[in-house]
């Protein structure tokens, strides 16, 4: 009867007539997305995938890399949150989801931002893009730039918004990576995780399309989209006892679907995975000695919190190796790498943090290095 049903599968699976679900850490996990990731942010591990690199229009996910480029340009000083952002006649013309900016019309680059997480506001994207870079285009190019950077190499975006346009494209596991790196700027949670916002004195209310925010714990972030081409889709993150997680989900056809299908990925994700904090960021690790310094030594602290996401159960025969160096000459800055902390499981390597110099050490004026030298040698 075994083997009567195994050739029954073979049979099956070469001439494409039975779906066999994902297979995920031994549970099934079944999805009516044409695409989906379910991703550890902290690590990058993927826990559960389907066609995960198959290239889909993303619709108005789009706007998560907008938000980055545009977070980006904010955190390095290119531009303030407190710019006036005017829209041209590009701007206004456009359709879809919009805030209806008429030509000329102004707003803070804040409420650009708020309008375009918020509300999918296609309109203040295209607005934002030619305040930041110039032009439209130029924004884009900045937007493909930044996809390779992060490693989203599967990934064409022809406009800022998402409506669709022959050759604008990416995957799950891009839209994943994009997730990862705007964890990076608080600004881009800030947005994504508002539920609401009154524009144009209140005379204009915006709700977030992301009902995760009101439907799921934890729910904190990222963008809905939808057209005629791209279905249902959503990226999106959700923390819970300090395990973070990434989903994606494209393709999706049922109305909402892209809400159920990403919690039935959290539903399995925070089923099976635990995180484990085995260290807090900034905690002492030990001393090294400085040479020439102010300062003879300086305390060694993690740089940031050493913790890993594991099946849960999993978390026996855990042990960390801490590697400092011997010594270190001055002067010394406040962060300063001075050293390695890893965790294992039996000899697996889990996970690694920096240990870093805890304050600053200066050098030590030549009278000073006399003084210590003759110290050591005439012992006053």
């Amino acid at each position: 009867m075994r083997k009567a049903l195994t050739l029954f599968i073979a049979v099956a699976l070469l001439v494409g007539n039975l779906v066999v679900p994902a297979q995920v850490h031994g549970a099934v996990l079944e999805t009516s997305a044409a695409s989906a990731i379910l991703m550890d942010a902290k690590s990058g591990e993927i826990l559960y995938e389907k066609e995960i690199h198959k290239k889909l229009p993303p619709a108005s996910v789009t706007k998560l890399m907008t938000l980055l480029v545009a977070a980006e340009a904010v955190e390095s000083g290119r531009v303030s949150l407190t710019d006036k952002v005017t829209a041209s006649e590009g701007a206004s013309s456009l359709g879809g989801s919009q805030i209806y900016l008429e030509p000329g019309e102004s707003f803070t680059l804040e409420e650009m931002l708020i309008s375009i997480a918020v509300g999918s506001a296609n309109d203040s994207c295209y607005a934002v893009a030619e305040h930041i870079s110039g032009t439209h285009e130029a924004f884009v190019e900045e937007m493909n730039k930044k996809a390779k950077e992060i490693g989203a190499n599967n990934t064409n975006f022809v406009n800022s918004y998402g409506l669709p346009a022959e050759g604008h494209y990416t995957t799950a596991y891009d839209l994943a990576l994009m997730g990862r790196e705007a964890l990076k700027y608080p600004l881009i949670r800030k947005l994504t995780s508002m539920k609401e916002y009154d524009l144009r004195d209140g005379k204009f209310k915006l709700w977030n399309t992301n009902k995760l925010l009101w439907w799921y714990e934890g729910a904190d972030g990222f963008k809905t989209g939808w057209t005629n081409e791209a279905k249902y889709c959503l990226a999106s993150t959700v923390e819970r006892d300090g395990l973070r997680l990434i989903a994606v989900v494209m393709g999706v056809p049922e109305v909402r679907g892209h809400f159920t299908e990403s919690m039935k990925l959290y539903n399995y994700g925070f089923a099976n995975y635990t995180y484990k904090e085995y260290a807090p960021a900034g905690q002492k690790q030990g001393v090294i000695q400085v040479r020439k310094g102010m300062e003879e030594e300086v305390t060694a602290v993690t740089e940031t919190a050493l913790g890993v996401t594991i099946p849960k159960g999993k978390d026996k025969n855990i042990w960390a190796e801490t590697k400092l160096s011997p010594d270190v000459e001055a002067p010394v800055k406040a962060g300063q790498k001075v050293g390695e902390i890893l965790l294992y499981r039996d000899s697996e390597l889990l996970t690694s943090v920096n240990l870093v110099a805890e304050k600053d050490v200066a050098k030590a004026t030549l009278g000073k290095q006399l003084l210590r030298t003759l110290e050591k040698v005439w012992g006053f």
